[in-house]
C-alpha cells in the first residue's frame, strides 16, 4: 500500500510543478490560440465485443497505415473502445469493439474530404453501413 501511495504523491507533485511553470511560459513558446479549427472523432465498430483478434488489430493498423496516417501526418490519437449499435428495424442491439480516432485539425473543404475519405475507406475495407463523425469547433494552441 505504502508504494502506492508513494507513487500517488510524486505524479500529484509533478502536475504540481508542472502546472506552475505553464503559469510562467514564454508567450514566444507558446502562440495565440488558432482560430477554426475542428476537434473530428470518427467511431469504427472493429468486430465484436471480446472477440478482436490479432488479424483485427493488423488490419486496423494496416488501415492507420494507408488511410489515415498519409492525410494527417501531423498526429492523431486512438481510443479503444466498446459500442452498441441498433440497425433501424432491427431487434437486437449488436456489441462490438471500436476504435475512435481523434484528429484536431484546421476547419478547411480539403480536411472535410480527407474524413469523407477515410469514412468511405473504411466501409469498403470492413462493410460496415457507416462510421460515425461527430465534430466540435476547439481552440488549440501548440
Amino acid at each position: 500500500m505504502k508504494p502506492l501511495l508513494g507513487l500517488l504523491l510524486a505524479v500529484g507533485l509533478q502536475v504540481g510543478c508542472s502546472s506552475v511553470a505553464m503559469r510562467g511560459h514564454d508567450a514566444a513558446a507558446h502562440p495565440q490560440p488558432a482560430v477554426q479549427w475542428v476537434r473530428s472523432e470518427l467511431y469504427f465498430g472493429i468486430g465484436e465485443a471480446g472477440q478482436v483478434a490479432a488479424a483485427g488489430e493488423r488490419r486496423w493498423r494496416e488501415f492507420l497505415d494507408a488511410e489515415v496516417t498519409p492525410r494527417f501526418p501531423e498526429g492523431l490519437t486512438v481510443f479503444e473502445g466498446y459500442g452498441q449499435w441498433r440497425s433501424p428495424g432491427a431487434e437486437a442491439v449488436e456489441r462490438l469493439a471500436a476504435k475512435v480516432l481523434v484528429v484536431v485539425h484546421e476547419d478547411t473543404p480539403q480536411r472535410r474530404a480527407d474524413i469523407e475519405a477515410i469514412r468511405a475507406a473504411w466501409r469498403r475495407l470492413s462493410g460496415d453501413e457507416s462510421v460515425l463523425w461527430a465534430r466540435q469547433p476547439v481552440d488549440v494552441s501548440f
